[in-house]
């Protein structure tokens, strides 16, 4: 998910964010999402707004504010959790709008992504399941939610703390001292029927959250498995690694569930091209078809040449220049790279993938015809041999393409024809075990780092 950073909650929220200043959000028609999308849609250039219908009720709305074009206004209303009023940037609305729509993960946000539906707490989505296109939602081990009555428990002085208007409103950096001083000031502007307090969620307490559990940069790579040198640097590639949890005077740091998982993230982009390629007669790593491609040809070219040397030997190498094996080697390298090539190659290698799609998933449409005709349940009969040697060709000369080409088998399987992809993952399993030329080892392997998380079982993990 996009990690969206709010820079005040609006009055009327219902559940604030720690550390932000609060708005007066008078101006903003909170009970008509449309005469918010009006606020500021076509009502000037740089000027926006949109509503939408959540699938399980409620709304969304957003509109750039109008006098404070820097900032726009976020609602999200819930039928049962109530009312979230968030001021963001306005070059953020469109992702806070996406999250919200079709993020599948919740609506409140905390700690770099940790976000909560209304039932349970969940670490930020960073493990794709390609099988339901969306990440997949992992629960925050003993956690527990604070409510605004949970703070407001302890002593608090509204008179130390103010409203803001959003007429020159700036951004702070740092979190409000005293903050629950602005929470006593907020609950006490309270309208009659408001969400009562014990139910206004404002925080989150979990162990792996505790400062002295996080781990910084060197920890992150130490969970990965990975050499510190190899880990994107905070500084230039900080969006190739995780949103922290806190940010300190050392740096970021990260909660170790979430390095995990990070790390299992990278495994699953990086791991199937590791696991799969071998060293080229050049010294190189390359994918294990490509390798094999250009050994075979390069075998072919070197005894054309010893024979066509036998026959004619005037017309062969001189000695002492290059040898058959290392003319031969060059000679097919490249028709080996063209081989695989989806670019200007041989073989197109999109068409290719997209047919052992289609042809995996219309066996499995035969098996679901003939268990309707038959019994309740669906058997999923194994891939056809010829389709599995495909398969083979393919992944070892596309590796990195391997997890995608899984992940949409499991969700075209999933969407036209209603099977769990834990069944079509244990069918991979047991075809590419059958009939696959990787060894069974590599087989489990691949399988860990390539299967969507719903389409695994415990055998994989």
């Amino acid at each position: 998910m996009t990690w969206i950073r709010p820079v005040a909650n609006g009055l009327r929220t219902d559940h604030p964010v720690p550390g932000l200043p609060f708005i007066n959000d008078e101006r903003l028609p909170l009970d008509n999402p449309d005469a918010i999308e009006r606020t500021g849609r076509n009502q000037g250039e740089g000027l926006w707004g949109r509503t939408d219908p959540l699938p399980g009720g409620g709304w969304v709305a957003f509109t750039t504010e109008t006098k404070n074009r820097a900032y726009a206004w976020a609602v999200h209303q819930h039928p049962t959790y109530g009312r979230t009023v968030l001021l963001v940037h306005d070059q953020d609305m469109s992702s806070l709008h996406h999250d919200w729509m079709y993020g599948h993960n919740g609506f409140l946000y905390r700690y770099g992504g940790y976000w909560w539906n209304g039932t349970a707490w969940h670490r930020p989505g960073q493990i794709v399941d390609r099988a339901y296109e969306r990440y997949d939602a992992r629960p925050v081990k003993d956690a527990v939610t604070v409510t605004a009555a949970d703070l407001l428990d302890h002593p608090a002085d509204p008179g130390n703390a103010r409203i803001a208007k959003i007429a020159g409103f700036t951004s702070i950096e740092e979190p409000l001292p005293h903050w629950r001083d602005h929470l006593a000031l907020w609950a006490a502007s309270r309208r009659p029927g408001s969400l009562p307090l014990d139910q206004c969620v404002i925080d989150l307490l979990a162990p792996e959250l505790e400062l002295t559990r996080l781990v910084d940069r060197t920890g992150l790579a130490q969970l990965a498995g990975l050499p510190l040198e190899d880990m994107p640097h905070p500084e230039y590639g900080r969006h190739k690694l995780p949103v922290p949890q806190a940010e300190t005077a050392q740096g970021p740091r990260w909660s170790q569930p979430v390095a995990r998982d990070w790390a299992e993230q990278h495994h699953r982009v990086h791991g199937p091209q590791k696991l799969l390629s071998g060293r080229s007669t050049f010294g190189t790593d390359q994918p294990l078809g490509l390798v094999a491609d250009h050994n075979h040809l390069s075998k072919i070219i070197r005894d054309q040449l010893e024979a066509s040397h036998r026959d004619q030997p005037k017309r062969g190498l001189r000695r002492g220049k290059v040898t058959h094996e290392e003319f031969a080697a060059q000679l097919a390298w490249w028709p080996a790279v063209a081989l695989s090539d989806d670019t200007d190659g041989f073989i197109p290698v999109s068409a290719l993938r997209t047919t052992l799609i289609e042809a995996i998933v219309g066996g499995l449409s035969k098996d679901v015809e003939t268990a309707k005709m038959n019994k309740p349940g669906t058997s999923l009969g194994d891939i056809r041999p010829g389709i599995v040697k495909l398969l083979d060709w393919y992944i070892l000369r596309e590796p990195d393409g391997t997890p995608s080409l899984f992940g949409d088998i499991c969700l075209h399987a999933r969407t036209r024809l209603g099977l769990d992809p834990k069944d079509v993952g244990g069918m991979l399993r047991r075809s590419l075990h059958l009939d696959s030329e990787l060894d069974g080892a590599t087989v489990n392997a691949l399988l860990e780092l390539v299967l969507p998380p719903s389409a695994q079982t415990a055998e994989d993990g």
